[in-house]
């Protein structure tokens, strides 16, 4: 009998993989825990039913997330992340070795706890000295925070559920408050291609054009993701993601990554002129 993960991208679109068996599956006190082993794409992250990651294709979210601020902002020494309970991003912030303080305020501990032992290409850098986690609501979490952070990264579950307030208003001026005069809030953005998850990403342009300054969004492509065409937002009190790149002193450190370049930075910004109205309508 062949076994396969479907989630649902719309009423009429599903998405299917086929998987050789279940390794994990519990009810937090938050939101239901999946792992499972495909042949396509290894082991697979599900959160209430939705696709959070695969081993195959998690380090084009987790790159693009975490490289294109750190290549804008010249010094980046205190960092926030929120959710991020994988470990994903922890594992490409902790490559900067400037970097000498990260908060990681996750909702879940049952999440970090689960990623530490079914996946561990991800979950690898829990133990650098430099990271304090904080199992509590971000959202809460934010509100005490001022004048605190370099670059606040929101690696956040959809606009529903655990995740729901972290697309809020008071969220985002919460943010602004919590980041040094120059800082970078970096937030995933939801896909422009079907209408819900586009009204989804419109509301939260919204709110954050009303709370930044400068704010533009990136995009990448996430073969797991919802129509594989998904967007990050850039916000920022100071820094332009293009006119603010180094491209020389971030390509003198000699990172290796598998998607992110400096040249597909710039590129990333360049969306296609549906997103570009799309967010327009609520600018």
């Amino acid at each position: 009998m062949e076994l396969w993960f479907t989630e649902s991208h719309t009423p009429n679109v599903k998405f299917s993989i086929r998987v050789d068996r279940q390794l994990y599956s519990s009810q937090s006190e938050f939101q239901r825990i999946d792992v499972f082993e495909s042949p396509e794409f290894g082991r697979i992250l599900v959160l209430d039913g939705y696709l959070m990651m695969t081993e195959k294709d998690e380090f084009i979210y987790h790159e693009m997330i975490t490289h294109v601020p750190m290549a804008v902002h010249p010094n980046v020494k205190s960092v926030l992340v929120i959710g991020a309970g994988d470990g994903g991003v922890i594992r490409e912030l902790t490559r900067y070795p400037e970097i000498e303080h990260i908060d990681m305020v996750e909702i879940d501990e049952e999440v970090v706890e689960v990623s530490k032992k079914y996946l561990p290409q991800t979950a690898c850098a829990f133990d650098d000295p430099r990271l304090h986690i904080f199992y509590e609501d971000g959202l809460k979490y934010i509100r005490s925070a001022h004048d605190k952070y370099d670059l606040i990264i929101v690696d956040s579950t959809d606009p529903f559920g655990p995740g729901e307030g972290l697309f809020t208003r008071e969220f985002y001026g919460n943010c602004y408050k919590a980041l040094h005069e120059d800082g970078i809030l970096i937030n995933q953005h939801e896909s422009p291609f079907y209408e819900e998850d586009a009204m989804a990403c419109q509301r939260a342009h919204k709110r954050i054009v009303e709370s930044f300054p400068l704010s533009r969004v990136y995009q990448v492509h996430i073969p797991t993701y919802p129509s594989g065409h998904w967007l990050f937002g850039f916000s920022s009190k100071k820094y332009h993601p293009l006119k603010d790149l180094d491209e020389a002193r971030w390509n003198a450190r000699g990172l290796k990554c598998r998607y992110y370049t400096t040249t597909l930075h710039r590129g990333s910004f360049y969306v296609p002129a549906y997103v570009e109205e799309l967010l327009e309508d609520v600018e």
